[in-house]
């Protein structure tokens, strides 16, 4: 029963490579042909129910916890506050959430993996000032906006509605 299903998971693959050579959207060296047909068997297999070459013994270990080891340390990562370096790959960015949709996780997510609070910042101190800073100078918030109605109001009366008298 078993030869049946890799045979039918080696031919799918084989027409659906075939397939998707036959698009002349695609655009594929001959090189890249072999390794396109082992990924497309080896995704056709696992799908159909188990993974090529792999036990039920080893898909429950895989599955039952993977553990991340953090490039560098919590109090390391918070270290500076210019920057918060990535416990991905340990390299600092003023912003981490960026960084972390390109490796497809959310903030949330960051923190479950690596064991982080949930306060954990994903802002470097000194840019969350700088735009606060900016925030604060441009007037955004409701006090903020209220305020400069008021100054503006005391400095430039309002303008008398319609056209001006003549004379």
């Amino acid at each position: 029963m078993s030869e049946d299903t890799s045979l039918n998971a080696v031919e799918l693959a084989t027409e659906l490579t075939i397939a998707w050579l036959g698009n002349q959207n695609n655009r594929v060296q001959a090189d890249d042909v072999p390794a396109f047909l082992r990924t497309m068997h080896a995704t056709l297999a696992e799908l159909s129910g188990g993974a090529p070459g792999a036990t039920d013994a080893d898909a429950g270990d895989s599955a039952a916890g993977e553990t991340f080891t953090p490039a560098v340390s919590v109090r390391r990562s918070l270290a500076s506050k210019d920057h918060i370096i990535s416990m991905i790959d340990g390299k600092p960015y003023k912003t981490l959430r960026r960084h972390l949709s390109t490796h497809g996780m959310t903030p949330e997510q960051y923190r479950e993996r690596y064991n982080l609070k949930s306060d954990y910042p994903m802002v470097s101190e000194t840019y969350s000032e700088q735009r606060r800073e900016m925030a604060k100078k441009i007037g955004l918030g409701a006090r903020g906006r209220a305020a400069r109605a008021q100054a503006s109001d005391a400095v430039n009366p309002p303008a008398k509605r319609g056209r001006p008298k003549s004379a």
